[in-house]
């Protein structure tokens, strides 16, 4: 079964624990529901940033959670 996980950092790319721990996903639309719930937590818990991966390969990224961004 392939794992969707997700990576969080700081806006200069430093890896940092979420707010919110995460599961694994089983597919990409699981995994981009649960960022679309939890982003705000994540960002007030110091996360600036996210990205995808499925298994060991990055998919997108980095994406940032501060809703002004472009």
């Amino acid at each position: 079964m392939t794992a969707w996980t997700w990576r969080f950092e700081k806006a200069d790319g430093t890896e940092v624990q979420p707010a919110v721990q995460p599961e694994e996903f089983t597919t990409q639309g699981d995994a981009e529901s649960w960022i679309g719930e939890h982003w705000k937590a994540l960002l007030e818990g110091g996360a600036d940033q996210v990205r995808l991966f499925e298994e060991s390969a990055e998919i997108y990224g980095p994406m940032s959670l501060h809703a002004d961004a472009a």
